[in-house]
């Protein structure tokens, strides 16, 4: 057989050479290897400090760009027993070279490159995520530096698996015996080697088995994970219910090798700097891969962390400008589209899989809601807009959403969990401007009548009562263009009801106290001024035209209110009836100088 621990004698070749270590297989012989080698590579001594490691192998090589396999650069390999050393040369001193890059064999993958004139003797090593490509002097150093790769590789394969059995295996306490011999060797004896005849009967002598290592490193080279999967499939249904003797070990060795490459690809495919453009189905390829390596928990944590960096890079790209109105129309439309079709292709990636993963699916969900409701808070109450553009802002996010209801997806109570504190703050915002407005009005009260001027005047205002609910207004108008009613009694009552269908806009249960309790605190205002008036003014014609005002907020204003407030809640409210109850008191005992409120 070949001998892969000697070679020639020098341990540096002269350019263009390759040769083995041949210092001995002493400890002091391996050392002074190592320590030649780190006088002749500049800048790699902090590397090679690990207790063991020795030169196996090292030689001249060019180096190839992938692509377009224009020659790159001169290099020289240093193969340890756990990595590889690549090293510059320096051609102003002659035997000296420079670090380049130093890969654990563990994570080292070696592809045979066929013969393609004038492109020959080639190898590739795959690293990933990169690869790189060299060629050897010649057909027979090319071989040696695949064969005693592959057996370096093998090696520390084995001393790996064999520190672990190990570590693992109980430590028996000490038994004395009548014979220093081994304590299993009895057990040894009393089984005879039968299942060894039994485990010869595995036949891997197939070409396929035979060049399943390779053709693996080769699909994984050249992306094509199907076909990867579909290899170790047919080896495992091959290999399923027979025994395992020391040859099917060592396969198995060998695939597990590949499969835990193959697993980190489809890791890195995955990765959010990787498959963000295409949507998710772009990672499709990989999460079914990965599913049918039996890593479906892995699939599924990495399927939906790379939406999430979808969705937030989505989000962040989203140009401000315009109305506001505008900008929550397209933040809506990028997100649910983007959570919708995340959710189809959820579906169809893990259909039939443990119900965990539909689990994490709706952890997910709410975590990305979280990321839309910042954005969308940020640009919408942040910002101080008005409350109707906030209700008009809401009033889409939560259409949108009730569409995720398509497919079976409920998010409303997270967007109304998400959103009930900014909207609290809106609600008692925009109740503390109407409340100032309407003090600030009622300071400079003359109870005067208003007198609209010209027609156009008058029939607008009509129209504004009648869409704040008010039908009856008509009998509140006089001649010409007056109204018998008071300036800031009409104002009132337009921003009180504007202030209500604003609000009933955002509502949800969470908001039905906030939302009644700043009804009646704006409505108090108005009437205790308004009673306060009616008590304090001496003048009859003026004391019946704020009787006259008075019986417009109790008998018209709140019982709109009212029934506004129910139709959007869906039940009547008490402290809306006890206010106008109030009304009655009024008119019992219309000279106490006592508020009744």
């Amino acid at each position: 057989g070949r001998d892969h621990l000697r070679g020639q004698a020098g341990f540096f070749p002269t350019p263009g050479g390759a040769s083995r270590d041949s210092s001995g297989p002493g400890e002091e012989g391996k050392q002074r290897t190592l320590t030649t080698l780190l006088e002749k590579v500049e800048g790699c001594r902090h590397l090679l400090e690990t207790p063991g490691q020795y030169l196996v192998y090292n030689g001249d090589l060019v180096e190839y760009e992938a692509d377009h396999m224009a020659q790159l650069q001169r290099v020289h390999g240093f193969l340890m027993n756990d990595c590889l050393l690549v090293a510059t040369w320096l051609p102003q001193r002659r035997g000296m070279y420079r670090y380049n890059a130093l890969y654990p064999l563990d994570g080292l993958a070696v592809v045979n490159v066929k013969d393609n004139p004038p492109m020959k003797d080639m190898f590739k090593l795959l690293m990933f995520p990169e690869s790189r490509i060299f060629q050897a002097e010649n057909a027979k150093i090319k071989r040696e530096w695949l064969e005693v790769l592959e057996e370096t590789k093998r090696a520390l394969s084995e001393k790996r698996r064999r520190e672990q059995e190990e570590a693992a295996a109980p430590r028996a306490p000490p038994q004395v015996t009548s014979k220093a011999s081994n304590p299993f060797e009895d057990e040894e004896e009393d089984e005879p080697a039968v299942p060894e005849v039994e485990e010869e009967k595995v036949d891997l002598s197939m070409e396929w088995i035979q060049e399943l290592p390779e053709d693996l490193d080769v699909c994984i080279a050249q992306r094509d994970f199907e076909g990867a999967v579909d290899l170790l499939d047919k080896l495992n249904h091959y290999l399923e219910d027979k025994p395992s003797p020391p040859p099917v070990k060592e396969l198995r060795a060998k695939v597990d090798e590949r499969v835990r490459q193959l697993t980190e690809v489809l890791v890195f495919e995955l990765s959010p700097d990787r498959s963000l453009r295409g949507g998710p189905k772009a990672t499709r390829r990989a999460v079914s891969q990965l599913i049918r390596l039996g890593q479906c928990t892995k699939a599924c944590e990495l399927f939906l962390r790379n939406r999430a960096a979808a969705v937030h890079t989505a989000i962040r790209q989203l140009r401000i400008e315009g109305a506001t109105l505008l900008y929550i129309h397209k933040l809506c439309h990028v997100f649910f589209t983007s959570l919708l079709e995340t959710a189809r292709e959820f579906e169809t990636d893990f259909a039939g899989t443990d119900s965990g993963c539909y689990s994490a699916f709706v952890v997910w969900a709410r975590s990305a809601m979280g990321m839309f409701v910042d954005a969308f808070s940020k640009q919408v109450f942040d910002s101080k807009e008005s409350l109707s553009t906030a209700a008009e802002c809401v009033k889409v996010a939560k259409e949108h959403c009730q569409q995720l209801g398509d497919i079976g997806l409920d998010l409303t109570f997270i967007i109304h969990a998400l959103l009930v504190k900014d909207i609290q703050g809106a609600l008692h915002s925009y109740k503390e401007i109407i409340i100032e407005a309407t003090k600030h009005r009622n300071s400079e009260e003359m109870w005067r009548r208003m007198n609209l001027m010209t027609p156009e005047a008058l029939g607008k205002l009509k129209e504004e009562m009648k869409s704040c609910g008010v039908r009856n207004f008509e009998q509140y108008t006089g001649d010409d263009c007056w109204v018998n009613l008071s300036y800031t009694v009409v104002a009132f009552t337009k921003q009180t009801m504007g202030f209500l269908e604003e609000a009933l806009k955002l509502y949800f249960p969470e908001l039905h106290m906030v939302l009644l309790e700043s009804l009646v605190e704006i409505i108090l205002v108005a009437v205790q001024h308004v009673d306060y008036s009616l008590r304090c003014e001496q003048d009859p014609e003026k004391k019946a035209f704020i009787r006259q005002n008075a019986s417009f907020l109790y008998e018209t204003v709140l019982p709109v209110v009212e029934k506004r407030f129910e139709e959007g809640v869906g039940k009547p409210a008490k402290q809306l009836q006890d206010l106008r109850n109030a009304s009655r008191l009024i008119r019992v005992n219309p000279e106490s100088t006592t508020s009744v409120v």
